[in-house]
């Protein structure tokens, strides 16, 4: 059976055109043209007053906390339900993270226990020195209350829009509401440039101190001459290539995701596995990835995933959150109340194959499968 897979690579046809541009003029190094017109492209369509093409979308979270001071002893507020690359930089600067709570409307930070945290951080005299909120999935989080309370302690806000771009509210794009934003192009993003990303601000004067650093802090001297410590952070030109003939089209891209999940919805209507990310009023979620919650938790999703992949379909659990993986157990995590509705949310969660090049007959497939899956189990727990 034809393998259908969760996310994969989805090429325009003019990626072969900048790419061949690099090749002849023998520009394959970091920086050049691709690379300085993939950054203004990503300027325009973004709307950020400053961008900066780096290696990866982690790169760009790091490079934003170097620049912001962020250091040993300090603490970084960070969402719990997310990858592992969002909270990874925090320790990569020496800091601590502090792990916040979802709230279950778009699964992303909860603002009621960011408030919580902010509060009990003030009263110790230890506020955070930023804030990484994460659009998980590319469903907005809910970033204009999160803003706010970010503003009101004067703590840096910085977006991880990995997964959203293309993802607005009110007409403005994720990635450009806090003092940084940042967007992934791995290989099963929305749009890629095999492996890269981008860091965005409305301040331009942070983005050349975060070139600085990306280029190894050197001084601008005759010889090299360096007085801080930086990084090999910068996009290659091929790359930069490919991300301009990806950019071309991620509108088209963000549409037939759209489509995808609106499928999945009618498809699962009379399921009783219908609690997806909701879009909060005024966004457009990219929906990168279709999530659901299965109400019989993890037993019936990890057996659904098994199931689904012995029909050679990919599908995975939503991101187990850090406050539950061994190498951040140590760390503190902030809840709204009792509830953990991050933990809640990875044990019931399902993300289910959203390729943008997917065909109606290949969702078909997915759907008819995961139905008879979940009347597969219901069975089952009824002979139980």
């Amino acid at each position: 059976m034809k393998h259908i897979p969760l996310s994969i690579p989805h090429l325009s046809g003019q990626e072969m055109r900048y790419v061949t541009e690099a090749l002849e003029t023998n520009w394959v190094a970091p920086l050049g043209p691709n690379v300085e017109a993939f950054e203004a492209a990503m300027k325009t369509y973004s709307g950020s007053a400053a961008t900066l093409a780096t290696s990866s979308g982690t790169a760009a979270i790091h490079l934003a906390l170097a620049t912001l001071g962020v250091t040993a002893g300090d603490d970084v507020f960070c969402q719990s339900l997310t990858f592992i690359a969002s909270t990874n930089p925090i320790r990569y600067v020496g800091a601590r993270p502090v792990l916040i709570d979802s709230e279950p409307e778009t699964w992303n930070m909860s603002p009621a226990a960011l408030r919580r945290a902010m509060i009990q951080a003030a009263t110790r005299g230890r506020l955070p020195k930023a804030v990484i909120v994460v659009h998980l999935y590319g469903v907005v989080a809910k970033i204009e209350e999160i803003a706010v309370i970010c503003e009101e302690y004067d703590v840096p806000l910085v977006e991880d829009a990995a997964e959203s771009l293309g993802s607005t509210i009110n007409g403005r794009m994720t990635g450009t509401f806090g003092t940084f934003g940042i967007y992934s192009f791995n290989g099963n993003k929305i749009i890629t440039t095999s492996g890269g990303g981008m860091l965005v601000s409305n301040d331009t004067r942070l983005i050349e101190r975060a070139f600085y650093l990306a280029t190894q802090a050197r001084q601008p001297v005759l010889h090299y001459e360096h007085t801080e410590v930086g990084f090999n952070y910068r996009m290659s030109n091929v790359s930069a290539g490919i991300g301009r003939g990806q950019l071309e089209v991620i509108e088209e891209r963000v549409e037939a995701r759209r489509t995808i999940f609106e499928r999945y919805v009618r498809a699962f209507e009379t399921v009783d596995a219908s609690h997806y990310q909701q879009e909060i009023e005024g966004s457009r979620a990219n929906r990168w990835l279709t999530a659901l919650t299965l109400p019989g938790g993890m037993q019936q999703r990890d057996a659904l995933i098994q199931q689904l992949q012995q029909k050679n379909i990919e599908a995975r659990p939503a991101w187990k959150p850090m406050h539950l993986q061994p190498v951040y157990r140590d760390v503190p995590y902030i809840t709204a109340n009792e509830e953990d509705v991050s933990r809640r949310l990875f044990e019931e969660g399902i993300c289910l194959p959203s390729a943008s090049q997917m065909s109606f007959t290949d969702q078909a497939l997915v759907i008819r499968f995961v139905r008879q899956g979940l009347v597969e189990d219901v069975r089952r727990n009824v002979q139980l």
